[in-house]
């Protein structure tokens, strides 16, 4: 009898597993809000630099300080960051239209002084009540911090994905979750009462290895309660659900415009994650990993007794949870590191192009996500688009790869996402439909991508190195989301160069996947020599355990996405 035996007796599609799914798949449709939370919180309002303090209670209109006090740029607007060293007086003598149209710092031919905004800036805020960019003036020579802030936000998910995924196999799952529900509902609440910009950071970063937590253990646990044969359909709805929650995101964040309340109200249910998470039950199979088998009878009873299964749940003794773990355990013999990743040449070739192809993925797919405000479309509604997007390109992809072929589908969503960023490069800016457009269709493209990539990469690596091989090209990922905030940067200098860079990465990385072996209807490895069979052409079959074993991988590789 194997442990799946074992969770068919206790009945493996019960009431129990339903409402334990249910349960866990609810904070995945908050997560989404702090992952794109930046968009909202960070928004950068129309700006320019304070009036002089003794013209505040003049009798000019706003339009008459502004034309005496800040330089207008080539497009007729105020200058954002810098304002005449004095007031312009002679200005108001001319017609309005004529002086607001003269460009630079100089004014009938003579040099005038400019100066930077010292007395601070003044915000339209007819779309946002407060931002974190008012709140500490994140702008001008301080514009680069809103970046640095999502970037620091990844490295903790990052850190956060090694931490708690140690912790988690020494610890339990359950109560790693519990944790990391505490960890991010607290550090959500900190974060919103932030008195400084450097302590909003720290608790985003905590928050950043909570969400990793609350990722990693709650598909642990819906995985390992469950039945094989249903594993890759409950995690592609679990995936689904982070869908949704970009969906929600747009909701509260249009009805909430304050950057505090926004951030609460997004940190706040996860309080109430955490009360309910006491009554989850630990895995069954990690208590018997970790010497606790009578704990683990007691949560295999009482999950036969919610299931309406007593009688059977009373059958379940030691030595027969052992007899089935034992069996499982003889299936995953021998010690392997991320080393063995580049021992081979195969392998080496397979996992530095999978390290592109994931690197690539996640930095052009944050790049687009994360920078909504320069479409020039409302970013509420752009939220909504951006968001469900992901749901037709999924399914469209997942046709792709049980038709065209697993590589063909790589290398068309990675090199379709390229081709449309670099397309909407050349489109003018006051097309914003058309840039909308194209956005939208590479977002859905690198949406594809990612689906792609976790089937395609459990399938490539071999059975004894797949979950090594699986966190090495998502910590590649991860490390592709910090740096794609960072890029913006360069758009203050060329505003066509971010584009550029997150359309040609994935292209390169399209190019990369065709070196990359096809698996539809191949046999999959079971060890890393039957990967370098595979490279020299050699061919092996497919045994039940190894059909098994990919679908286990594709559930557990879906508790990744974003």
């Amino acid at each position: 009898m194997a442990f799946g035996d074992i969770l068919e007796q206790v009945g493996s599609l019960g009431r129990f597993q339903i409402l334990h799914v249910t349960l866990l798949s609810i904070p995945v449709l908050m997560m989404a809000s702090h992952n794109l939370l930046q968009n909202f919180v960070a928004a950068v309002p129309f700006h320019y630099c304070s009036v002089y303090t003794n013209l505040s209670q003049s009798q000019l209109s706003l339009e008459e300080t502004l034309l005496i006090t800040v330089p207008f740029d080539p497009t007729g607007k105020p200058e954002r960051c810098q304002r005449y060293a004095a007031p312009q007086w002679h200005l108001l003598a001319k017609n309005g239209s004529s002086a607001s149209g003269q460009l630079g710092n100089t004014q009938d031919g003579l040099d005038v002084e400019l100066q930077g905004c010292t007395e601070g800036w003044s915000y339209n805020m007819t779309e946002m009540r407060s931002t974190i960019i008012t709140e500490w003036n994140l702008v001008c020579d301080l514009r680069s911090l809103k970046q640095m802030g999502q970037t620091i936000y990844m490295g903790g998910v990052l850190l956060g994905a090694l931490v708690f995924g140690a912790l988690s196999d020494r610890y339990g799952r359950r109560n790693l979750l519990l944790i990391s529900n505490l960890l991010m509902a607290v550090g959500g609440t900190c974060a919103a009462f932030s008195s400084s910009f450097p302590l909003f950071c720290l608790f985003r970063f905590v928050c950043g290895m909570a969400l990793s937590g609350l990722g990693l253990n709650t598909f642990s646990l819906i995985v390992e309660w469950i039945p094989t044969r249903v594993r890759t359909a409950v995690g592609t709805i679990t995936g689904y659900c982070y869908t949704v929650g970009q969906l929600i995101l747009a909701g509260i964040a249009y009805f909430i415009r304050d950057w505090r309340w926004l951030t609460l109200a997004v940190s706040l249910p996860f309080y109430v994650f955490f009360l309910f998470s006491w009554w989850f039950h630990e895995s069954s199979r990690w208590l018997v990993l970790n010497n606790k088998s009578e704990h683990a009878i007691r949560n295999l009873k009482s999950v036969a007794k919610f299931n309406g299964r007593h009688e059977e749940g009373e059958k379940i003794d030691i030595k027969m949870l052992q007899e089935s773990m034992k069996k499982e355990m003889s299936c995953s013999q021998g010690s392997y590191t991320v080393l063995d990743l580049f021992r081979t040449p195969t392998m080496r070739k397979m996992t530095v192009c999978l390290s592109a192809v994931w690197l690539s993925t996640s930095f052009a797919y944050y790049g687009l996500a994360m920078d909504l405000q320069k479409f020039g479309v409302d970013i509420y509604l752009i939220q909504v688009i951006f968001g469900a997007v992901d749901i037709p390109a999924k399914v469209i992809v997942t046709v792709s790869m049980s038709f065209i072929g697993r590589r063909p589908s790589q290398c068309g969503a990675l090199i379709a996402a390229g081709v449309t960023i670099l397309i909407n490069v050349l489109v003018p800016y006051d097309k914003q439909t058309v840039r909308t457009c194209l956005a939208v269709i590479g977002k859905g493209c690198l949406a594809a991508s990612f689906n792609c990539c976790y089937l395609y990469s459990g399938e490539l690596y071999p059975t004894i190195i797949r979950q090594n091989g699986m966190g090495w090209v998502s910590m590649m990922a991860r490390v592709g989301a910090m740096v794609a905030p960072m890029v913006l940067l360069t758009g203050d200098t060329l505003p066509w160069l971010p584009g550029l860079i997150y359309g040609s990465a994935p292209i390169i990385s399209g190019l990369a996947a065709i070196f990359l072996p096809e698996t539809l209807g191949s046999p999959l490895p079971d060890t890393i020599q039957d990967v370098e069979d595979r490279g020299s052409g050699k061919k092996s079959e497919m045994s039940q355990k190894e059909a098994i074993t990919l679908q286990d991988t594709q559930a557990k590789a879906l508790k990744q996405t974003a």
